[in-house]
């Protein structure tokens, strides 16, 4: 029996794959628990009208993607911090202050989308990645100065 998968099934496929299945699995389990449907001609036909709408609409977040990273690959970010001999810092700079840098410039980056590994705790120059798309990635300069 074919049937269309709603949801992402880890032995299966895909949210939205059209795959073959024993009939009771998708009589007795998969289409009662809303897991998938079945493979209608109407329903396939809605399956390819939704991806082809799904693919427009990830063209246009890739290009959005593209042309934000572009900004951000130009900036710079200046903190100034304490720091104290050893050029250590009394604090650190987070991915919440690079938020609020972004928020400032105006710029529609969120906190989860700054791949800091962790806080930084020197002086310095510091590339910190800016994941915005799966295929985009921007580099954002910032540069922690001493106070």
């Amino acid at each position: 029996m074919k049937v269309i998968l709603q949801e992402d099934m880890v032995d299966l496929g895909q949210a939205g794959d059209l795959v073959e299945v024993k009939a009771g699995y998708a009589r007795n389990y998969l289409i009662p628990k809303g897991l998938a449907m079945m493979a209608t001609s109407r329903n396939v036909k809605v399956l390819d009208h939704q991806r082809r709408l799904l693919v427009a609409r990830q063209g246009k977040q890739h290009t959005r993607a593209t042309d934000l990273a572009d900004a951000i690959n130009t900036l710079s970010a200046t903190f100034t911090r304490k720091a104290g001999d050893d050029d250590r810092l009394f604090g650190s700079v987070t991915s919440q202050h690079i938020a609020e840098f972004f928020s400032g410039e105006k710029l529609p980056v969120e906190r989860k989308q700054i791949r800091l590994e962790g806080p930084i705790k020197a002086l310095g120059v510091f590339n910190v990645p800016i994941k915005l798309h799966p295929e985009v990635t921007a580099e954002l300069k910032v540069w922690v100065v001493k106070e």
